[in-house]
């Protein structure tokens, strides 16, 4: 059984996302939680540290959106959505999903927070560095894996909806981003997710 927590208008609505990208909906319990350390005990996510997203699939748990991502595409490969084992694909897939955890998001974070230190441009740069690098995926190709959209894709659009001011200002990286945040699947999520909030309120 695989069981997914989901807190709507989070970062786990990605993963709501992918859940319909790749056709099994009907495979995936979404159970609507609470992040808010202040809910009820019994509303919120059994995740250890109360965050989402949180996957559990027969017992085993499983954190962080890029391991939820690889281990979704994994299990369901007929979708297309993420290269396998095997492929001549597979290691840039990855580069991707991890390139986004250990970079993207702590260089959007911290710029967001207005924070700044020699340490942490030594680190992960900065926004220059993947603007040029996203721009130079998408000069000659619609998405970063080529011609096929992929989960790589739903993960690296992600922040920028969050953070617009922080969308690379180059024409195939706003064309790109355009083209992700019009996928039915995001449209279908974004509603479920302002109906569930309208509910709460």
């Amino acid at each position: 059984m695989l069981t997914l927590y989901h807190a709507p208008v989070s970062r786990s609505s990605r993963l709501v996302q992918l859940v319909h990208e790749l056709g099994v909906a009907d495979r995936v319990d979404i159970r609507i939680v609470s992040v808010d350390e202040n809910a009820p005990a019994s509303a919120r996510s059994p995740h250890p540290e109360g965050k989402v997203p949180f996957l559990v699939h027969d017992g085993v748990e499983i954190r962080e959106s890029n391991a939820i991502i690889l281990y979704l595409c994994d299990l369901f490969p007929e979708a297309g959505l993420g290269p396998q084992v095997g492929d001549r694909d597979r290691g840039r897939f990855l580069s991707w999903l991890a390139w986004y955890g250990n970079v993207v998001e702590p260089v959007i974070v911290t710029g967001a927070a207005g924070l700044s230190h020699p340490l942490l441009d030594l680190t992960f740069r900065g926004m220059p560095d993947i603007s040029a690098r996203l721009a130079e995926a998408l000069a000659d190709a619609p998405y970063l894996m080529g011609e096929r959209y992929t989960a790589a894709d739903l993960l690296l659009v992600s922040p920028f909806a969050w953070f617009a001011d922080a969308l690379p200002d180059d024409p195939n990286v706003r064309d790109w981003f355009a083209r992700c945040m019009d996928r039915p699947a995001l449209k279908q999520v974004a509603e479920a997710d302002a109906r569930h909030k309208a509910k709460a309120a």
